[in-house]
């Protein structure tokens, strides 16, 4: 009686560099039981492909353009049979890895992560379980344990990184001085730090804004 052939794990690897994407596609072409079904280039190619082909598990880039890593994982957790998603990125600031669980993923890599240590969380998050190193896992631990910041406060941070005083904001958005001034003592209790500047610099630092970064 002929065996069946074991499963394997269907591999979807979504990043806008082609070299990252040929890269991981060579390399888990060579281990057993791994199966890479495509790549793709951005959230909303991702979304077409998982249409056509059956996927176990996406290794996801965070930071692409048009439609970024959190917003495709959101996406992919409304679909039925959603498969499991790895995020694989650059980036490891507070905020980054605090939304990418928050959104659904169930491990979180650097893109330079030894070979074998990205193929045994592959097969861990295939079986259910989740893989966040014990570095990344701090920190998550550390950002969980702050409140989170409003809509509008998230709107003053980015002001207070332009340098926009009290007054200024408030001009920008239609509120008083001391509206503003509530918001920013508020900023600055959330973020445990001493007083705009430094929370305007905490906030980059902790990836809660971005400025500059693709």
């Amino acid at each position: 009686m002929q065996q069946k052939e074991p499963s394997r794990i269907r591999i979807l690897i979504v990043d806008d560099h082609p070299v990252v994407r040929a890269g991981l596609t060579s390399m888990l072409a060579t281990q057993p039981g791994l199966a890479v079904i495509g790549s793709a280039s951005s959230g909303e190619e991702a979304l077409m492909m998982l249409d056509q082909h059956e996927t176990d598990l996406i290794l996801l880039d965070l930071r692409m353009p048009g439609m970024d890593g959190l917003t495709t994982m959101r996406a992919i957790a409304k679909r039925n049979l959603a498969p499991k998603v790895i995020v694989l990125t650059s980036f490891e600031t507070d905020e980054d890895i605090y939304r990418a669980v928050q959104a659904g993923a169930r491990g979180y890599l650097l893109k330079n992560t030894q070979q074998n240590e990205i193929v045994d969380a592959i097969r861990a998050v295939h079986l259910g379980k989740r893989h966040i190193p014990q570095r990344i896992a701090a920190r998550l631990a550390d950002r969980m344990t702050r409140s989170n910041l409003t809509v509008r406060e998230l709107e003053i941070l980015e002001m207070l990184a332009k340098g926009l005083t009290n007054k200024q904001i408030g001009i920008a958005l239609g509120i008083s001085d001391n509206t503003a001034r509530n918001h920013v003592n508020s900023i600055i209790e959330k973020l445990e730090v001493a007083d705009r500047t430094e929370a305007a610099t905490a906030a980059i630092q902790q990836g809660i804004i971005h400025v500059g970064t693709t």
